[in-house]
């Protein structure tokens, strides 16, 4: 891995993020511009627990705005991505790119020697964290053939199989046979019913 610069040179910028509407970015705005970011150069983001890393217009502006030489300063490092291999994930790309990240919370600092050895066992484990995520896959996969159960997305049905849900439904079928006499998961049919009700 690239190391960030030995020392930061460039722009201060600060990244903040709030998981739901409710919460505020102030608390984490002021501890970036009381750190030494200009309130001008604070990108954020309020998320839902449903949003992507494509949803986040403020990560994305400030990851593309950066510069070698630059430095991301941050509140705490899980601020950087919606679980752990993202975040080291991130933190791998701004070393390649000679940004260095600081972290208020955790004392993280890629401009010395000590914050770019964490990032780097961080930047490890992301690999390994994804390595294990695929083997796990792939086993799960292989399991689900040697079963001879089908393997992708659920099934969905057609509009003469919910119909025929519906009747067995109304006539005081539990869901879990109906489920099987259609051959789909109850969540699936619990989905389906949901949605046909909802579209009334």
């Amino acid at each position: 891995m690239t190391t960030a610069t030995a020392e930061a040179t460039g722009t201060l910028l600060g990244y903040a993020r709030v998981s739901t509407g409710h919460q505020s970015l102030d608390a984490q705005a002021d501890a970036l511009t009381a750190a030494g970011v200009e309130p001008a150069r604070v990108y954020s983001d309020k998320l839902t627990g449903t949003s992507t890393k494509e949803q986040r217009p403020g990560l994305a502006a400030v990851l593309d705005y950066a510069r070698e030489g630059d430095t991301i300063m941050v509140v705490g490092i899980d601020r950087l991505g919606r679980n752990a291999a993202e975040v080291m994930l991130t933190i791998r790309d701004l070393g390649k790119r000679g940004i260095a990240l600081r972290s208020l919370r955790e004392g993280i600092d890629t401009t010395n020697a000590t914050g770019r050895m964490i990032a780097g066992v961080l930047a490890s484990l992301a690999e390994l964290e994804l390595e294990l995520g695929r083997e796990r896959r792939a086993a799960a996969k292989a399991s689900r053939k040697a079963r001879d159960l089908p393997i992708g997305r659920p099934r969905s049905l057609t509009a003469d199989q919910i119909a025929l849900a519906e009747r067995m439904r109304a006539s005081g079928e539990p869901v879990p046979v109906i489920a099987e006499t259609l051959g789909v998961s109850r969540a699936t049919l619990y989905r389906t019913l949901a949605e046909k009700e909802t579209a009334r």
